[in-house]
């Protein structure tokens, strides 16, 4: 693997962060991490390769064309691997507006800039460049009883969330398409782990399980998703923009489909052992079915054929286990989620107004 010079934006955020700390530690590469630090994004989860020279941070709005533009002349990247984004369905319910902005202006801009930067690049260096887009299976709507999403599955997204990576996506292709810039796109299933922000379905049960509260399930908890842990997600984009086809788009899954409710019984019950609660009940009992998401796609499942079979990846970390380090991590590491609990609405229930006014 010869030495690159990656920018990263959203480097601050769950999956972005835990990018960064294995290209420091496991490769050659050289970062530039472009972080807005919105609510989601943290310094603490970059604390161990703050020192590290290859390491720069820069705090910033991919939609700030001047800042986008003097990064990318400085650092002289090689590869832009774009996670900076608006990710929580809830939210976008009842705020819509920051999605447009953050994944849909914010992409243009960075593309646009992108584009100026690798025209002017010689012959070579245009032809390694990549522009690799980070985005989700959530694009392509919902699935029945049977079959998986492909890279060939029409979008049909179902939330101003889902609705605004779906354009972004349709940008990166068009820039490819019409400008020839090298762009890669992956499209990944419910990646949980370390540092996940508590406002995802794993970290809010974990703690609030362990804080001794209700435990709510939406609707029938039967809403099916794949699960895949944030270390074998960081293996993939890097086997992605390291070896992908320009223009091609990747399915990135764990092959492990569960329900929300599989998924919180499998907490209640590592909790059991590892944290029982102190009047002796199981966990489980605190599982309480609370009304709906509005608009809540019934079921995800996806197909990673095309990157296991040409790019060698496969998904290494098993539930049982992932979810294991999961549960021992919040654990350990209250001091980082308290402060945002106390400080913020992570734990409370958001996306009711609008549904409210249906």
């Amino acid at each position: 693997m010869s030495a690159k010079r990656i920018l990263v934006t959203g480097g601050a955020g769950f999956i972005g962060s835990a990018l960064v700390r294995h290209l420091i530690s496991a490769t050659p590469h050289a970062v530039l991490n472009i972080d807005k630090l919105t609510y989601a994004g943290d310094r603490a989860s970059l604390a161990t390769v703050d020192g590290d020279p290859r390491h720069r941070f820069i705090r910033g709005d991919i939609a700030d064309a001047d800042l986008i533009g003097a990064a990318l002349a400085d650092f002289q990247p090689d590869v832009v691997t774009h996670l900076a984004a608006e990710t929580h369905v809830d939210r976008s319910i009842d705020a819509p507006a920051a999605f447009i902005h953050s994944n849909i202006v914010g992409t243009h801009v960075l593309l646009a800039e992108t584009l100026a930067y690798w025209r002017g690049l010689d012959a070579r260096r245009r032809e390694r460049f990549r522009f690799h887009h980070i985005s989700t299976d959530e694009v392509f709507g919902a699935l029945g009883a049977e079959g998986m999403f492909t890279e060939a599955t029409a979008y049909d997204p179902r939330s101003p969330y889902s609705a605004s990576k779906a354009a972004s996506d349709h940008l990166v292709r068009a820039w490819g398409h019409t400008y020839g810039l090298p762009v890669l796109i992956t499209n990944s299933s419910n990646t949980y782990g370390p540092w996940q922000f508590p406002e995802k379905l794993i970290p809010l049960m974990i703690i609030r399980a362990i804080s001794g509260e209700d435990l709510p399930v939406y609707g029938d908890g039967a809403n099916v998703r794949d699960w895949l842990h944030v270390d074998d997600h960081v293996r993939a984009l890097i086997q992605v923009f390291e070896a992908g086809a320009p223009g091609a788009t990747y399915i990135v899954g764990g092959r492990c489909q569960r329900s929300n409710l599989e998924v919180v019984r499998a907490l209640c019950r590592g909790l059991d052992r590892l944290a029982p609660r102190i009047d002796g009940r199981a966990h489980e009992t605190a599982i309480r079915y609370v009304p709906d998401r509005p608009g809540h796609d019934r079921r995800y499942a996806v197909d990673p054929t095309r990157l296991e079979r040409d790019l060698a990846w496969r998904a290494a970390v098993t539930f049982e286990a992932g979810i294991e380090e999961t549960l021992r991590w919040y654990l350990d590491n209250a001091a980082w989620w308290r402060p945002i609990l106390d400080n913020g609405d992570a734990g409370r229930r958001l996306g009711l107004e609008q549904a409210a006014a249906r």
